[in-house]
């Protein structure tokens, strides 16, 4: 596996192909080396690398980043009815926590614009109805909860099983209950785009998609589409351990009506959509906006 880097501590970046021999990246690697090389220079004395075996060894919760696979996993088997709307005043308090939505004032939103905003509301709601162990066994496929094979060393998501209506809320959530690697989050999006692909004409892949794709268009991760490639993808912001810094996340597949690789980028003090904007430097000097033009 081909791997690049700009040495620091801040930011990390992985991409990898969506699909083929062991996810690599051995087309286009020059072009990669160089797209990463640009997205560094947007984060001071930054750390950023296609599959570096260092990214293997971070844990932290992952936010809003699993809303699109626990949605994916439950209306494809059925339990939740996309086009059940939800409201949401923008105020949410979970267990004594505050999650209030940044999105606009909307009417009730469906599953589509709930990702597309990225509504705590409304996956706060689809939480609400998951039966013990269920989230486990939704997130298992994915790859998300297991190691990834792509680095040595590797560290594994620490999954506490929520006990509780709000335990299932956070957890869905993405600010308590699971902590992953970028790796895995790399791994489970991987996954995430393949089923997208296989099983295109399921109501499960449309909504997602079509979500994913509204939120790095014009939603809470538009700035991940400023990179002149269309990209569908989620953010998330989650609180740091131990303290009051966040970090951010972004996840998504690029380009969105045909993937070729998964890109997530993990800022360790930022925003989601601050590593969106990473996202999208790198995706402007990809091989995939040569091939765009």
């Amino acid at each position: 596996m081909d791997t690049f880097g700009v040495r620091g501590a801040t930011l990390i970046l992985i991409a990898i192909w969506l699909a083929g021999a062991g996810c690599g990246l051995a087309q286009g690697a020059a072009g990669w080396a160089g797209a990463v090389g640009r997205g560094g220079r947007m984060a001071p004395e930054a750390r950023i690398v296609v599959v570096d075996e260092a990214s293997g060894r971070v844990l932290a919760a992952p936010g809003s980043t699993l809303k699109p696979l626990v949605l994916y996993g439950l209306v494809s088997g059925g339990r939740w009815d996309p086009g059940r709307r939800v409201a949401c005043t923008r105020k949410l308090t979970v267990a004594g926590r505050e999650l209030n939505c940044s999105h606009p004032e909307m009417n009730p939103m469906d599953a589509r614009e709930a990702l597309t905003w990225s509504c705590n509301s409304y996956f706060a709601a689809v939480g609400a109805t998951l039966r013990p162990g269920e989230l486990r066994g939704l997130l298992a496929p994915t790859g998300l909860l297991g190691e990834t094979g792509l680095a040595a060393e590797e560290a594994t998501a620490a999954m506490r099983e929520p006990e509780s209506v709000d335990d299932e809320r956070l957890a869905v959530l993405g600010v308590e209950r699971v902590r992953v690697t970028p790796l895995e989050l790399a791994a489970a999006y991987r996954w995430l785009g393949l089923q997208l692909a296989a099983h295109e004409g399921t109501e499960a892949a449309r909504v997602v998609k079509a979500g994913m794709g509204d939120s790095a268009s014009f939603g809470m991760a538009g700035a991940a589409g400023l990179g002149g490639v269309p990209v569908a993808g989620k953010t998330g912001t989650a609180s740091a351990t131990g303290g009051g810094q966040t970090h951010g996340w972004f996840a998504g597949v690029a380009p969105a009506d045909a993937a070729r690789v998964v890109i997530v980028v993990y800022l360790p003090a930022g925003h989601g959509a601050d590593a969106a904007r990473v996202a999208a430097e790198v995706l402007a000097h990809s091989p995939l906006r040569r091939t765009a033009r």
